[in-house]
């Protein structure tokens, strides 16, 4: 292989991680866009959709665990293919629900179960995309590249609430769910050809390769699956490695940050469409094109926070420097929200959920900060770990909302919930979380023959 110029193999696998988090979140926002709709069409009231909107985190977050141990067992390819295909199937089978439920009831509870299926699915997805990223790019590009994929949340809704609520207002509801699963089950086939480990692939040279391992990528991450070995140390990761985990301050702090972050993705995600409707009386045609303007600067944000965490550590500052100032400047923008509870002048609704929206996307940077920290021989494992503790927000979320609007009958107590949210996360990350460093786990074997003393977690930077 020619070693001279370098091959950029690795661009082309982050736009796959950037397609695919796209297709993701905008299978995920589908029952967000036509929720208005389906109100009107089933007879469900505010407290359902709540209930209806958590569905997907409920089993999004149960899957976790067994998700990220699927990766870490076969390998980031095959298990992250059947994923896709697998949740866009249930995808499609939302648009029957009309057709084959009888009464309200009816429609609920089979609405949920498909939300449910669609969550499971989609667990392994961004423990998948943290691994892919780990193994494929240097730690001096990986702040880059995990904003690069986590920003396709906020394309997701510039690219499709348009589309889904143009699909609701010209042809109903039911097509939303036929149009996404589609697109979903035929970029699955893609996945399968594009997709490999670093030193697999056939389209990479030796100096990218060399590049990629030279500067801290892990690139040998899933080669003993590769050639049919198992997991980790021990036949694949054991319970004793989550306990370690759970052990480590650093970790746990990431884990609420990333709660208090995915509680304002999960507004805009869930509740959102909703408010623009309800609260300030736009069509759902309406919803949909104005909701895109906040995902245009949350996707701005995204990508200028992997920017500027990358160049801060370009010039020589300590990683927990570059990683946290895009994010406490970011999730204090976020706050912003509240002020919509004293404006009425439409425009400025949207300008400022457009900036709170852009504050978001800047501090989103916890992938990053999982791809840096993450025992090499469980990275999977522990990438749904810190999914399942930020994923509780999608359950939790819009439930909370959906009480507070039926108690209150408008979203002022929900946008102060939501903001609240982002000071936690502040607080968090300044407070409780410390130097962020890469986390080397005890093999499990050898904790048992140490006093319980030194059953301890080290970290290595």
């Amino acid at each position: 292989m020619p070693a001279t110029r370098q091959t950029h193999v690795r661009y082309l696998i982050l736009l796959m991680l950037f397609l695919v988090t796209t297709i993701n979140y905008a299978d995920r926002a589908t029952i967000s866009i036509v929720g208005a709709e389906l109100q009107n069409d089933l007879g469900i009231d505010a407290i359902s959709l709540g209930y209806i909107f958590s569905a997907f985190g409920w089993a999004y977050v149960l899957g976790q665990i067994p998700g990220g141990w699927l990766l870490d067992r076969f390998g980031s390819k095959r298990v992250y293919a059947a994923s896709i295909f697998t949740w866009s199937v249930f995808t499609l089978l939302q648009s029957f629900v009309g057709h084959i439920s009888t009464g309200i009831g009816m429609a609920v509870m089979t609405l949920f179960l498909l939300r449910m299926m669609v969550g499971l699915a989609e667990a392994p997805s961004f423990p998948g995309n943290a691994r892919i990223v780990a193994a494929w790019f240097p730690t001096a590009e990986r702040g880059t590249a995990s904003a690069i994929f986590n920003s396709a949340q906020y394309f997701a809704t510039v690219l499709f609430a348009p589309l889904m609520g143009w699909i609701t207002y010209s042809f109903g509801w039911e097509y939303v769910f036929v149009v996404m699963g589609t697109i979903g089950i035929v970029f699955s086939l893609i996945w399968l050809q594009v997709i490999y480990n670093p030193s697999d692939h056939p389209r990479i040279n030796r100096a990218e390769l060399e590049h990629i391992k030279s500067n801290g990528g892990l690139v040998d991450m899933d080669q003993a699956r590769s050639q049919g070995g198992g997991g980790a140390p021990g036949g694949g990761p054991k319970w004793a490695y989550i306990k370690q985990l759970l052990t480590n301050r650093m970790l746990l702090g990431v884990y609420l940050g990333q709660y208090c972050i995915n509680a304002i993705t999960y507004f805009f995600l869930t509740w959102f469409p909703v408010y623009l409707v309800q609260e300030r009386g736009m069509s759902i045609l309406k919803a949909g094109l104005i909701a895109s303007l906040p995902a245009i600067c949350g996707f701005i944000g995204g990508i200028l926070g992997g920017v500027l965490s990358d160049a801060l550590l370009r010039r020589g500052n300590s990683l927990s420097m570059a990683r946290k100032t895009p994010i406490v400047i970011g999730l204090c923008l976020s706050t912003s929200m509240i002020i919509c509870n004293y404006v009425d002048t439409e425009w400025l609704v949207v300008a400022i959920m457009a900036l709170a929206f852009f504050g978001k996307g800047l501090g989103a940077l916890g992938w990053a900060v999982v791809a840096d920290t993450s025992p090499k021989q469980i990275s999977g494992l522990s990438g749904g770990l810190f999914n399942t503790f930020g994923n509780i927000a999608s359950i939790t979320t819009p439930i909370v909302i959906g009480y507070i609007i039926a108690a209150t009958g408008s979203f002022k107590w929900a946008l102060v919930y939501v903001a609240l949210n982002a000071v936690v996360a502040v607080f968090s990350y300044l407070v409780i979380v410390g130097p962020i460093q890469r986390v080397e786990l005890r093999d499990v074997r050898e904790l048992g023959d140490q006093p319980k003393g030194q059953q301890e977690l080290k970290s290595c930077n």
